[in-house]
């Protein structure tokens, strides 16, 4: 397993709440590299929470808020949750005797107006208190806290921040009807962004992870949307030329996208503002050219274009519009979505007549390397905003699921089980 080791001085994080204690020690803290094939899974047990009025563990509230807060562990891929029945449930548990590596000790306190969470991380081999967090809020937000929590906790062990506090966007066929919705990570909390009781497509967020732009077809014509996630939704076209108006790659600052336009009968990449305005076309009548993508660093895209005969993979640098092809094998590559930390880049292929989800570096002498080897189609991946997992739409009967799955291939599974189909995954970090 890949580690960085490091000694720092280590107490507690004082949040509204809990107090700073009176000792200060050094741990040896060993981040965890995920990606590593050989990395073992951390155990944590995460005891049913104790009702700080009652000193009682009595309550569905007890459980229900340790299950939410496992379950957002677990879905990093890197935490082994022992199960809290094979204890009872309890906080003083032998936690050697169990193997478990941490524990989280939690306690709540219910009033009229709010819920208060107090919350601790211990490593059981050394006894020392790793990370403490105290939240309050509306009872509505007891998720959103304990996501708080599960990120910090992810941070400890790895050293960057857990996604537990990200969102997903994608768009869920019913009654012939594609609209766009976002959810959390376990799917609790989604809410429908479009109304348009038509087709929408190509769901992208802006990199504040505050607007969601999408095209809809309501009108007879492609519409580029823009929609504010906040509490209003309010909306507003991006683009309405005519023809085609889609799948913007928005720029690492936010200041500009990249859309596929055809106003001139071809499809072709266009630079516009943040206000829909063209500042320059990137691409000219050499095949139809879509679903750019922006390197971290504002410098490059990859995108699709068939100038070549069939859908492949394209690289453009952007001080000088130098195209080189990247993708020589599968029958077509399409969707590629360049990682948000690391020069790597995933893509759907057609492999034997299946779609099936692949990562490349942006070197065409590179070696791809196949993710998902499912019977079935596998298509349009999105890296997670840390640059460790993959979402992207199976055909599972006859419709479409969102899974995820390790950048290594691993911890595949169906994250959400919604009526209807959904495609078009997109994944940012709440800010």
């Amino acid at each position: 397993m890949k580690t960085i080791t490091l000694f720092i001085l280590v107490s507690v994080i004082a949040c509204s709440g809990i107090t700073r204690p009176n000792s200060v020690f050094a741990e040896e803290i060993t981040y965890l590299d995920i990606t590593s094939p050989q990395s073992r899974k951390v155990t944590l047990a995460v005891p049913w929470f104790v009702d700080k009025i009652s000193q009682t563990q009595q309550q569905p509230l007890s459980r229900d808020l340790a299950q939410v807060l496992s379950s957002a562990l677990q879905f990093h891929g890197i935490i082994s949750i022992i199960s809290p029945e094979s204890y009872g449930g309890s906080q003083t548990a032998d936690w050697k005797q169990l193997n478990s590596d941490y524990v989280a000790l939690c306690q709540y306190s219910v009033s009229s107006e709010s819920l208060t969470l107090e919350m601790r991380l211990l490593n059981v081999a050394s006894g020392n208190i790793i990370t403490a967090k105290s939240f309050r809020g509306p009872m509505s937000k007891s998720d959103e806290m304990l996501f708080r929590f599960c990120d910090s906790i992810i941070k400890e062990l790895t050293g960057e921040e857990g996604i537990a506090l990200s969102q997903i966007a994608f768009v869920s066929l019913n009654n012939k009807m594609k609209e766009a919705y976002i959810t959390d990570i376990l799917g609790a909390h989604f809410r429908q962004v479009t109304r348009h009781h038509n087709l929408v497509v190509s769901p992208r967020f802006t990199p504040d992870g505050l607007f969601l732009s999408y095209t809809s077809f309501h009108t007879g014509n492609q519409i580029l949307y823009l929609t504010d996630l906040r509490q209003s939704l309010s909306t507003r076209p991006l683009s309405q030329r005519r023809g085609m108006n889609l799948a913007p790659a928005w720029a690492p600052d936010g200041q500009s996208m990249i859309v596929t336009l055809s106003i001139d009968g071809n499809p072709d990449l266009f630079l516009l503002d943040n206000r829909g305005n063209i500042l320059d076309q990137l691409t000219k009548d050499e095949g139809a050219n879509v679903s750019a993508s922006y390197a971290s660093n504002g410098k490059q895209i990859v995108f699709v274009s068939d100038r070549s005969g069939k859908p492949q993979l394209f690289l453009m640098n952007l001080a000088n519009k130098n195209v080189q092809r990247l993708t020589f094998i599968g029958q077509e590559n399409t969707e590629p979505d360049w990682s948000p930390k690391e020069d790597l880049i995933v893509y759907s292929s057609l492999i034997d007549g299946i779609y099936q989800i692949f990562t490349v570096k942006p070197d065409p002498h590179a070696e791809p390397t196949q993710i998902t080897k499912d019977l079935t189609n596998d298509e349009q991946p999105v890296w997670s905003p840390d640059g460790k997992q993959i979402a992207f739409s199976r055909l599972v009967g006859g419709g479409y699921k969102i899974y995820a799955v390790l950048k290594n291939g691993t911890f595949e599974r169906q994250l959400f089980s919604y009526p209807g189909s959904q495609s078009y995954p997109r994944w940012a970090r709440l800010h």
